[in-house]
């Protein structure tokens, strides 16, 4: 399965979610796409498989993608700030891969209904959905 890992600015978030995931599914293969080669650096330093930056890497790697995690911002047009352009958005969005986004408020976005939590708890929960939609797949085929 191809995971995308996709964040913008300096990769922090990228680079925790590339470091749960290499723990919680190491079969699997892991892409690091940065709006920007700083970010792409970081999650490359978390032990991601392959790296890739900027507008057009987006575009094809959430076209090869299974699953795709990131913050909320990667399907909001010029969120953090003005990173992500609207091919970025699009191209994720109109992915089909599954997305799990983990949700911040840093992108002038509230998700109703979500708790407040440490960027930490987010992640390490979108990865426990990640492990969850892996296996419930793997049960599938």
């Amino acid at each position: 399965m191809n995971i995308v890992v996709m964040d913008a600015q300096g990769g922090g978030m990228g680079k925790l979610l590339v470091e749960q995931l290499k723990k919680a599914l190491p079969e699997h293969h892991l892409i690091a796409v940065g709006t920007n080669a700083m970010a792409t650096a970081a999650m490359m330093r978390a032990g991601a498989d392959q790296g890739a930056t900027g507008e057009n890497s987006v575009r094809v790697a959430a076209a090869q993608a299974d699953l795709i995690l990131g913050p909320i911002g990667i399907v909001l047009c010029d969120a953090m700030l003005g990173e992500v352009t609207q091919t970025m958005a699009c191209a994720v969005g109109a992915s089909p891969a599954h997305k799990i986004l983990v949700p911040v408020s840093k992108c002038q976005v509230t998700i109703a209904g979500v708790r407040k939590m440490t960027v930490g708890e987010a992640v390490a929960l979108a990865v426990q959905e990640a492990a969850a939609y892996c296996a419930e797949r793997a049960a599938h085929q």
